[in-house]
């Protein structure tokens, strides 16, 4: 018997790296193979061996295409001028971007938004962004970030910390995570990961703060894929507190895990509290240090048990699949 075709991908262009888009984009040409899409990936230096035409899908930040905002606009819309391109946004420019960047940011968005033959977004969230932000208000494909779960056979015993998943950086609710941290009356956070480029000295002050507060922070620095999932089964209480946030890796690295974070309501946890019902403990910003104190007497609580969970590798694979035959046909 024939298989059943599941569709045609454009040539995929991955960026190599530890960067998160970087990681987000191997991963997804890794599902796409794993559904029988086959298809061709390529590094930026390997581009100019397509021919003129070919369509090509990128995942496009900023920060991954160039050193400045209008670094990067020159590289994306000289691809665009090629290939017919279409790009998966993330990081969409937002208030926490801040008065210098925020303009520059949109300009970068909006530009690539109107030479791309196709735009797609993680969330409804970071759709509406672009109109909020004046970047794009044209057609917008919503693809969720995938969580990739599988059962969880062993519940570490839980270490008494807070965990906070992901790069630091100013506005990524480490902040919150503290001050909720000491309210609730515990004395340990956990750092997993490390220092988004340029915030090192940010960590750094992060830490001796803590300590003035009597909160010990332990900074785990990058881990591989597995070791990671291992610390971070471990934290008594994942916690989600983003200020602003476009769409997030990290809520979808501790559903996967079996973690059920305890995450600060906005839209965007809004919106994957209802794609993923019982994954997260949603709650409103100054209830957060009592939900942490809850989380510590019923550990439990931060286990989902949701096997498997909505919307996985595959679901987005298809889903790309289905949009490119819309916008490339």
């Amino acid at each position: 018997m024939t298989a059943t075709p599941v569709g045609t991908a454009p040539v995929l262009l991955v960026h190599p790296g530890p960067h998160g888009v970087a990681v987000f984009g191997r991963e997804a040409a890794a599902a796409l193979a794993e559904i029988g899409a086959n298809p061709r990936a390529v590094a930026p230096e390997e581009i100019v061996s397509l021919a003129p035409g070919t369509p090509v899908h990128a995942q496009v930040t900023d920060r991954l295409w160039g050193s400045s905002p209008e670094e990067a606009t020159e590289h994306v819309l000289a691809l665009a001028q090629r290939h017919p391109l279409t790009v998966t946004l993330h990081d969409v420019p937002q208030a926490s971007d801040g008065e210098r960047n925020r303009p520059r940011r949109r300009a970068f968005y909006a530009a690539v938004a109107r030479a791309a033959a196709g735009v797609a977004v993680n969330s409804t969230h970071e759709r509406a962004l672009l109109v909020e932000e004046g970047v794009w208000d044209g057609p917008v494909a919503v693809v969720p970030l995938p969580v990739a779960s599988q059962p969880v056979q062993h519940r570490p015993a839980p270490d008494a910390a807070v965990g906070v998943l992901g790069y630091f950086y100013p506005g990524k609710g480490h902040d919150e995570a503290l001050a909720a941290t000491r309210e609730a009356g515990l004395t340990r956070l956990t750092v997993l990961g490390r220092a988004s480029d340029g915030h090192a000295a940010e960590l750094d002050a992060f830490v001796r703060g803590a300590a003035d507060q009597g909160v010990a922070v332990e900074v785990t620095g990058w881990l591989d894929d597995t070791a990671m999932a291992t610390r971070a089964g471990a934290v008594a209480v994942p916690v989600i507190a983003h200020r602003h946030v476009s769409a997030s890796g990290s809520l979808a690295s501790w559903i996967g895990w079996g973690r059920r974070p305890v995450a600060v309501r906005n839209r965007y946890i809004d919106e994957m509290s209802a794609l993923r019902p019982g994954a997260l403990a949603v709650v409103e910003p100054d209830a957060l240090p009592a939900a942490i104190r809850d989380a510590v007497d019923d550990t439990s609580s931060t286990w989902h048990g949701i096997h498997p969970v909505p919307f996985d590798r595959a679901d987005a694979a298809r889903a790309y699949l289905r949009w490119w035959d819309e916008v490339l046909s």
